[in-house]
């Protein structure tokens, strides 16, 4: 939805990527998940492994829902798209950018 400023608004955003250094913001969204109803941002290294993403960054936050169990990942998607980076890859090879929206489902 477009807003419309009742004045000139020329600020740069706080959240923009050269602010972050090497780090960048992620969202991470566990899907159909009552209990997140929004996605998490988290701030990590932009060289970070996805191995060390899912690990250390993900699992620790989805596993405030006690039902959580890692290995009951089916599926990550990256915006709207399947999704399978190589565990060795850096986020930023595996395409997961600044601000990147990354979303995962689990089996019941």
């Amino acid at each position: 939805m477009a807003v419309k400023a009742l004045y000139e608004y020329d600020y740069p955003a706080a959240d923009r990527a050269e602010v972050f250094g090497d780090d960048q913001l992620v969202y991470v969204h566990w899907i159909g998940n009552p209990l997140f109803c929004s996605a998490a941002a988290v701030r990590v290294p932009k060289d970070m492994t996805w191995s060390a993403f899912v690990a250390d960054v993900v699992t620790p936050w989805a596993q405030t829902d006690p039902d959580f169990d890692p290995s009951s990942i089916t599926g990550w998607k990256l915006f709207d798209d399947d999704f399978a980076p190589a565990d060795d890859a850096s986020l930023t090879a595996a395409g997961v950018g600044h601000k990147s929206l990354v979303k995962f489902t689990v089996s019941n």
